[in-house]
């Protein structure tokens, strides 16, 4: 059996590397979680399947550390509570499941960050409504043509793939960015 490896990781190598076109969307969304923080707001994630394991990712990562040991970070995983989401799925619907939290659990100063390969779950873009309801701003980390989410965040990176991995390994290092930036802010007395 011949590996396919080299491919992969070409195909991988041009997908990151088209995130270099997105310096100046990354920095708005850089910016918007700083002040999020800044204002005394908390990071809201939510993602299906992958997804939902970036947005653990990335909430797990403020709350507790990334590079350095420093202070806990507010931030809440909307899939994380298993109970939370049966009891909404189960009562309201799964298209629910990220939106009615959302309407219990989000300030003024909060930010909403989504992660969707597609952008087509309707849970999702359920999310981003209702954060546009509670006047939470909102960020949508999208793949392929960006699906029904596209235009519905307050700031959006579509990567530039139609590849389901490839688009998360690029969600992957863009959560990552962001922890950096948030770790760079805190070492400047930013935050």
């Amino acid at each position: 059996m011949q590996s396919n490896l080299p491919s992969t990781i070409a195909d991988a190598c041009r997908t990151l590397q088209s995130l270099s076109t997105a310096t100046s969307t990354f920095e708005r969304i850089a910016a918007a979680v700083i002040s999020s923080l800044q204002a005394g707001g908390k990071i809201l994630t939510c993602g299906n399947g992958g997804s939902a394991a970036d947005a653990m990712h990335l909430a797990e990562e403020l709350v507790g550390r990334y590079t350095v040991n420093r202070r806990s970070l507010p931030a809440i995983c909307l899939n994380a509570d298993p109970t939370q989401l049966t009891c909404v799925g189960n009562d309201f619907g799964f298209d629910e499941v990220f939106a009615r939290p959302i309407e219990g659990l989000a300030g003024k100063n909060d930010l909403l960050i989504c992660f969707t390969t597609s952008g087509r779950s309707p849970n999702i873009v359920k999310a981003l409504a209702a954060a546009r309801r509670c006047g939470v701003k909102s960020v949508a980390l999208l793949g392929k043509d960006g699906g029904a989410a596209k235009g519905q965040a307050d700031l959006e990176l579509i990567v530039a793939s139609n590849d389901t991995a490839r688009i998360q390994e690029a969600h992957t290092l863009l959560l990552h960015a962001l922890l950096d930036a948030v770790e760079a802010a805190l070492r400047a007395g930013q935050l």
